[in-house]
């Protein structure tokens, strides 16, 4: 649908599209701000997907550049001024940057030809990743009355499409939806108390590159070094990593150097890579919307691919309890509001539009709060427009041991100061040996017995000798308080709205519930179902489905056929996975069997190296 949606583009009419994870959405801004005059203007949430996007454009000479948060003043106003003058093509925004003073500043001086807006959904509070920033991008469409908008999406049910439209202001929008199967993905759902030898199985059967999901960083860890073990080269990516660690680990899976890579579901966002044959989630996925976007990494390049998900008893209780953790009640909210205004001593009709230092485990420490609800708290009132907090406050500082015990002793001989500071910090973080943990500066400080300022440059010399790699947060951890403070008595909170939040949220934790304890029904089915497409046929291509063809004959003369055509038309020589990999997964189970009894038929010959060819 492509070229219908460009053609929309083209003839000036607003636009929603919905193209599955894969589906070439990029393609239909890229074009249009190619030839219209001016320039497009892209908001999106990914920072990644907006550098490697740029990247892509610059080597096929088209001028692009992206503003998001982290770069330097000076780089944001060079980009901002090149954009006043008709530097490029399409300038790529994060949401949150739309509203500074600086990009207000210069937005009337811009000639924009339309506005993209990916990951759509983000601007429906019913959706699955909804941000408040994007609410504030309808705004744009009074400095620029007239110019269309072009708004993409992944995933999104009908409510979310409705409301997509509702708050982006789309006026009789082109509606385009590309159908949601993936046929050639194989879609399997297993029940173990085994995960590390059923992911070990699923990566022992798969010829390409492999994405393994985890939701904890801890996890990603874990699981990567299980795989190291049992000499499955693997590398782990999370958000608290270094910027540069993480840049390294994804240039060395995009380009083959390793093919497994077990990571938080943030990676893979905007990233384009043919041949990923497998994608297992290691942990149950939160949601149906996010399971099809992450499984749908799988088989870009049309061939046969396997969506894996491992779940257990425990998986089910934590999405289950995940509707109160995620939605606590008023009474705990009022609380929450009453613990921040005290932690941070604000008075009552203290001024607004102040920043506060603000340390989430010592804010929950001091007032007996467990994190994660409280956390869910804070970002639920922060929706309510109270306050905003950086994303330092969720991203502590880490530290992890990077050399071995012996070498630690050593140090004392050389360095007494640094070996002081480690022997301290084995004492407060044992955990820091094996993985990156978190660490409060203050703890630390106040254990050496030192200034904070002291000890963060004792733990940058030790990063710096490689002795422990320590990543501090981009920024201090704040809270920019936004109101009047009040009475948490007398606290406005619409509990209405959190309230129909809590429903779809509920709504979407049974769907998944449902998906993964499904034995009966086709998968493709309950999935098409769920954003509103309807299929009579079973897909064939999900363990549901092979189970019913497991008790049906298979056409044998037809898939004999099939393997001889194959066999004649790839290069020489061919393996058995090489051939296996260009039938669909319901096939597979038979072909082995098969090709053996060609083999003793004399139809296929059998090298001592073991590949195949026509006898």
């Amino acid at each position: 649908m492509q070229e219908e949606i460009i053609a929309s583009i083209l003839n000036n009419n607003d636009v929603l599209a919905l193209l599955p994870t894969g589906g070439g959405k990029s393609i239909c801004y890229q074009v249009p701000a190619i030839i219209k005059d001016g320039f497009c203007l892209v908001v999106s949430p990914l920072i990644a997907l907006m550098q490697d996007q740029v990247a892509r454009l610059k080597e096929q000479h088209v001028n692009a550049a992206c503003i998001h948060a982290g770069m330097h003043y000076n780089d944001v106003k060079r980009t901002l001024e090149n954009a006043m003058y008709g530097g490029y093509k399409l300038l790529y925004v994060s949401p949150e940057r739309l509203q500074t003073n600086l990009f207000l500043e210069y937005l009337p001086t811009f000639d924009i030809s339309f506005i993209a807006v990916d990951e759509a959904h983000c601007i429906s509070q019913w959706g699955h990743d909804f941000r408040p920033d994007y609410l504030k991008i309808a705004e744009l469409r009074n400095v620029f009355k007239g110019i269309p908008m072009l708004a993409l999406t992944a995933s999104a049910t009908e409510a979310v499409q409705r409301d997509i439209i509702t708050q982006l202001v789309l006026k009789q929008p082109a509606f385009f939806k590309q159908s949601f199967e993936r046929s050639n993905i194989f879609y399997e759902v297993r029940y173990t108390e085994n995960k590390n030898h059923d992911l070990l199985q699923a990566i022992s059967e798969s010829n390409g590159s492999n994405i393994i999901y985890c939701r904890s960083r801890r996890q990603t860890e874990l699981v990567s070094q299980h795989l190291n073990n049992n000499n499955i080269p693997a590398l782990y990516y999370h958000a608290g990593m270094d910027k540069n660690k993480r840049t390294s680990v994804q240039d060395a899976w995009m380009g083959n150097e390793v093919n497994t890579i077990v990571a938080t579901t943030a990676f893979g966002m905007g990233i384009d890579k043919a041949n990923v044959r497998l994608v297992v989630h290691y942990d149950a996925p939160e949601h149906l919307e996010a399971y099809y976007q992450e499984a749908g990494r799988a088989g870009r390049d049309g061939k046969p691919a396997l969506a894996a998900t491992l779940y257990n008893h425990t998986d089910i209780k934590r999405l289950e309890d995940s509707i109160e953790s995620q939605y606590p009640d008023e009474a705990y909210l009022r609380k929450v509001y009453q613990s921040v205004v005290e932690y941070l001593q604000i008075p009552i009709s203290a001024e607004p539009d102040r920043y506060y230092a603000f340390d989430l485990h010592d804010f929950c420490k001091k007032f007996e709060l467990k994190a994660v609800p409280a956390s869910n708290a804070l970002k639920l009132l922060q929706q309510e427009g109270l306050w905003t907090m950086s994303d330092a406050v969720y991203n502590p500082a880490t530290i992890q041991f990077t050399t071995g015990r012996q070498e630690l002793n050593e140090l004392a001989n050389t360095y007494p100061d640094l070996a002081y500071v480690t022997t301290n910090l084995l004492r407060l973080y044992g955990t820091a040996f094996h993985f990156p943990t978190p660490v409060r500066i203050a703890v630390i400080a106040k254990q050496l017995k030192m200034k904070q300022e002291l000890a963060e440059q004792l733990l940058q010399k030790l990063h710096e000798m490689e002795l422990i790699e320590y990543i501090k947060p981009l920024d201090k951890p704040q809270l920019f308080f936004h109101h009047y403070r009040v009475d948490s008595r007398h606290l406005v909170i619409d509990m209405k709205r959190i309230q129909v939040l809590k429903q779809r949220h509920q709504q979407r934790t049974k769907a998944i519930i449902s998906y993964l304890l499904n034995n009966s029904n086709c998968r493709s089915k309950i999935m098409l179902h769920y954003f509103g497409e309807t299929i009579a046929r079973d897909c064939g291509h999900c363990d549901v489905c092979r189970a019913k063809q497991q008790t049906q004959p298979i056409d044998t003369s037809s898939v004999e056929k099939q393997i001889l055509e194959h066999l004649s038309a790839m290069p020489q020589p061919v393996t058995l996975l090489q051939l296996t990999s260009q039938f669909p997964p319901t096939i597979r189970l038979y072909l082995t069997a098969l090709v053996r009894q060609m083999i003793d038929e004399g139809s296929i010959k059998l090298a001592r190296n073991g590949s195949l060819s026509i006898a």
